[in-house]
């Protein structure tokens, strides 16, 4: 895989731009090795959705559109970004009982840190800002079919 792979997608500020986000990077990762059916992605299309919602509900139409970027450096780190044209920064609200919403960046952090990355949130030049997450990315194994081994079933059991 080469040094440094990098893509990104700008997307309107409405609600079915989240489903594009997550579809963007499913379909880009899946590109650069990681099979879409993995704990991982499944990690990462819920941190996609999170960071893409908060981009399109806080932004309160100050920020029309948003953009995805994903890098991916030496096969060592995946990174993925949101970037909006708001200027506030995401703030962790207090978790009243009736509370609908407000837990989208403990959540995110919460994935991150599971998978032994972390989020950051940073200005951009514009007055913006980014949410990231970066995530230690390992090189996906070669399929066992690939490596001369029998495939496994969902069952665990090896094929004929």
């Amino acid at each position: 895989m080469a040094d440094h792979l990098e893509s990104s997608v700008t997307l309107p500020s409405n609600p079915a731009s989240v489903s594009a986000a997550r579809t963007y990077v499913t379909g880009t990762l899946v590109e650069w090795g990681l099979p879409g059916d993995t704990e991982l992605a499944y990690t990462i299309r819920l941190i996609v959705s999170e960071l893409a919602t908060n981009a399109v509900q806080h932004t309160f139409g100050q920020s029309p559109t948003f953009t995805v970027d994903i890098e991916l450096d030496r096969d060592e780190r995946l990174r993925i970004g949101v970037t909006d044209s708001h200027p506030r920064f995401p703030k962790r609200l207090p978790a009243a009982v009736q509370q609908d919403n407000g837990r989208g960046m403990v959540i995110i952090r919460w994935l991150a840190a599971e998978c032994g990355g972390r989020l950051r949130v940073r200005p951009t030049r514009e007055g913006g800002k980014t949410v990231a997450i970066e995530l230690p990315w390992t090189a996906p194994a070669e399929p066992a079919a690939a490596a001369g081994q029998q495939p496994v079933t969902a069952a665990g059991q090896q094929e004929p």
